[in-house]
This record gives structure tokens, sequence and C-alpha cells, in this order.
């Protein structure tokens, strides 16, 4: 039996995610599953792990999206895959915040403002701490409830939040979500 391959999940999947999220993977020698983006994703879970596998290295970066579908959509369906599978180790889910406010929110462990700074309140996709603590809403965080992961970090619109999260400044927001999420699940990227 092959070791388990060491994954991030983020459940955003637009090109500014991507970015951000391929600069992220770079930094610590990681790689993003680029294919995985998508508004909505359209790879199922299946195809999904077998991209994860072909990686060259670890900790692999994955993108999901509903696009706002309120429910149990394709980018949902595809994260459970993914996020239950026997060859995959989650080091945990960075939950990316939307103005969704029907049904769809999660429990988080901690987020992240627009500032860089941790809160124990939810925050909108702005960046900005809300009222709740420990939850917020977004578009494919349905489900995240129901998953055994070490740890789940909000933040707000990857690779935007008025620009403080771009790829170009190093998308220092989803880098710090990362760095939380490593060091909550014991992993040592390298860098």
């Amino acid at each position: 039996m092959s070791e388990r391959r060491k994954v991030v999940l983020i459940t955003d999947g637009d090109e500014y995610a991507k970015r951000a999220i391929e600069r992220v993977a770079i930094d610590y020698g990681g790689r993003c599953i680029s294919s995985s983006k998508g508004n909505p994703s359209v790879l199922p879970g299946p195809e999904i792990v077998k991209l994860i596998k072909k990686a060259k290295n670890d900790p692999v970066f994955v993108m999901f999206d509903d696009s706002g579908f309120i429910g149990e959509g394709a980018g949902e369906m595809a994260l459970k895959y993914v996020a239950n599978h026997s060859d995959i180790d989650v080091l945990g889910i960075i939950a990316v915040a939307s103005k969704t406010r029907q049904a769809e929110w999660t429990r988080v462990d901690v987020c992240i403002d627009k500032f860089g700074e941790l809160t124990p309140f939810g925050v909108d996709k702005f960046g900005v701490p809300e009222l709740e603590m420990g939850r917020m809403n977004g578009d494919t965080v349905y489900c995240l409830d129901e998953l055994d992961v070490p740890v789940i970090v909000g933040i707000g619109d990857i690779g935007k939040m008025a620009k403080r999260d771009d790829s170009s400044q190093g998308a220092p927001i989803t880098k710090k979500a990362v760095e939380i999420i490593f060091e909550r699940s014991g992993y040592h990227a390298r860098r």
C-alpha cells in the first residue's frame, strides 16, 4: 500500500483562487491541482483522487466550488469523496466565505480577517469579522461539519479581499491559513 497523500482542501475555485493557491503551493514545495478550478467544479471526486495521486509532491492543494447553488452540489460531492478516500490524508480545509446567506454555513476552528489577524468570529467575503463565533457562511461549506479533519480555517474571498490577498503579493491571507493548517495538523512542509 502506498503512503497517503497530504492534501489541503479549499472551498473556492475561481480564477483568483487558482492563482492564489498556485502561488502558495510553490512557496511550500507542493502542488496545486489547477484543473480542479471551476465555478462550479466540474471534475468528479474519483478523477480528482487520480490527479492527487499523480502529483509530484505533497502537500497537494485542491479546489472545490458550488458557484452559489444551495444544498449539496457537484463541488461538495467531489469534496466529500476526496476527504473520505482511504489514500488521502486531509491536513485541513480552507473554508472560503461568500455572500450566500440561505442555508449554507459551517463551523470553523478559527478565521483570519482581511488584515491577517486571527479571530474567533466568522468572516464575510471581504474578510470582515461577523457577529457569530466559530461559524461562517459560504457556498461550498454545507458538508464540512460531516468531515473528520484536523482544522477548518475560515477566510474571506480567496485571492481578493480588496487586493489584500492578491497572488502578486504572495496571497498572504491564504498563506497564513495554510500555515495554521500545517501547524494544527503537525505537517512540516518544505519551503
